[in-house]
């Protein structure tokens, strides 16, 4: 019973970090593009915030302060995340007294807090997946995964629907105040939250804390295969980029209309992950590391299958649901075996930097891999290119077959820690 209740422990912790992860993203993004649209600022202003969002993908040249420096106060993640946290409700607070506007310094002055909060947030970030990193037992790791995503997609329907619900009844800035009480809410969880052991080396100097998380990875795991993991990380979950590029202009050419566009993927879509990450939780724990990214991958390349089936064939409103379904079912089971992968080839002495450094060569098959989606869909048409999508995980399947084979229990350089040479 203690070993279960260490569990629950653990799994609630890092959901309400989740929460903690989504909500300022959503706040930053959606809620804050909202209040700009409803004001009359022009939208090609409104598209610059996008550059805000740039703190996210660039995180990872400053997650070595963190492991340098840590706070060691209740433990040395959790220090941080107090400190972020109470950052992140003050900025989010101070975003209701923005006044919207065509105003060139009211504009400069949105621009400037969605950076600042961005920048805070993509902290938060490294602090939260380092924090699971070095929190959770390799046998935890799926059901882990599944329960940030599950915090952080609570977060986005909070802050996605109840926030603009509560902005149309009583205006923007109370959204925005609502939004600053559910980042405060989190603490507590924060304050509650198991303590992490302590290391034997912690990192000693800056220099370290660079060089140190990538001399540590070369050294586990060899040049060869230490590029080989790269390259897992890069190409496991390109097939889900390709097909989020793509899907909305896809599904409006396919001729439905734009609002049922949206709420089926903001609400049946949402539902569906929701069920394939808690799916991916379950199971991970039973078919463990290797058979989960293995059976994961292939629902998800079943879901751009699905896609496919409706740009060749016409189905419906029904098509539609299903193709959706299958293809959110999926992305949630093969989100949850992703990042149980990356928090496993982590290091705990360096697992900020780490896993900063791996989520970043993931990113780029979202946005470097991915960007050329569209002119192949042109080229080639709606049909070819789902299929297209679908053999994109071929790569991922092969180098599976030599660092996670389907009889294994773990990634051939995942981190153990009775080999750590520290």
């Amino acid at each position: 019973m203690p070993k279960a209740d260490g569990t629950v422990r653990r799994l609630s912790a890092v959901a309400a970090e989740g929460v903690a992860s989504g909500t300022p993203y959503m706040v930053g993004t959606k809620l804050l593009q909202g209040w700009l649209t409803a004001t009359g600022v022009p939208l090609g202003l409104i598209g610059l915030l996008a550059y805000a969002e740039l703190p996210y993908t660039l995180k990872m040249i400053w997650a070595p302060a963190l492991d340098r420096w840590p706070i060691a106060w209740p433990d040395r993640r959790r220090g941080w995340l107090l400190v972020l946290q109470l950052l992140l409700v003050a900025v989010i607070a101070a975003m209701s007294l923005l006044k919207p506007g065509p105003d060139p310094a009211r504009l400069t002055a949105i621009g400037v807090m969605a950076l600042v909060l961005a920048v805070v947030s993509a902290t938060q970030d490294i602090v939260v997946d380092a924090y699971r990193t070095d929190l959770l037992p390799d046998a935890e790791r799926g059901a882990g995964a599944a329960a940030t995503n599950l915090g952080y997609r609570g977060a986005m329907l909070a802050i996605g629907a109840g926030g603009f619900i509560l902005a149309e009844r009583n205006g923007w800035p109370m959204a925005f105040l609502a939004s600053a009480a559910l980042m405060l809410l989190v603490i507590p969880f924060t304050l509650g939250a198991p303590k992490l052991p302590p290391i034997q080396h912690q990192v000693s100097s800056l220099r370290q804390a660079v060089v140190g998380p990538a001399r540590e990875f070369l050294h586990r795991t060899g040049r060869g295969r230490a590029l080989m993991l790269l390259a897992l990380v890069l190409l496991y979950r390109w097939p889900d980029g390709l097909l989020n590029v793509m899907a909305v202009p896809f599904l409006i050419q396919k001729g439905f209309s734009p609002a049922l566009v949206g709420s089926v993927l903001a609400g049946w879509g949402i539902g569906a992950t929701i069920v394939g990450t808690i799916l991916g939780g379950l199971l991970f724990s039973r078919l463990g590391m290797n058979r989960s990214l293995w059976i994961f991958a292939v629902v998800g390349a079943a879901g751009n299958l699905a896609y496919w089936a409706l740009a060749s064939f016409d189905g419906g409103i029904n098509a539609l649901l299903l193709a959706v379904g299958l293809e959110n079912i999926g992305g949630g089971l093969v989100g949850a075996a992703f990042v149980a992968l990356l928090m496993s080839l982590c290091n705990p002495r360096f697992s900020a930097t780490q896993y900063a450094l791996l989520s970043g060569v993931y990113a780029l098959s979202r946005s470097v891999l991915s960007g050329q989606a569209g002119f192949v869909a042109e080229g080639v048409g709606w049909s070819s290119f789902f299929l297209l999508t679908a053999a994109a995980s071929l790569p991922a399947f092969l180098l599976m077959t030599w660092l996670t084979p389907w009889n294994g229990s773990g990634a051939k350089g995942a981190f153990d820690p009775s080999k750590d040479p520290t």
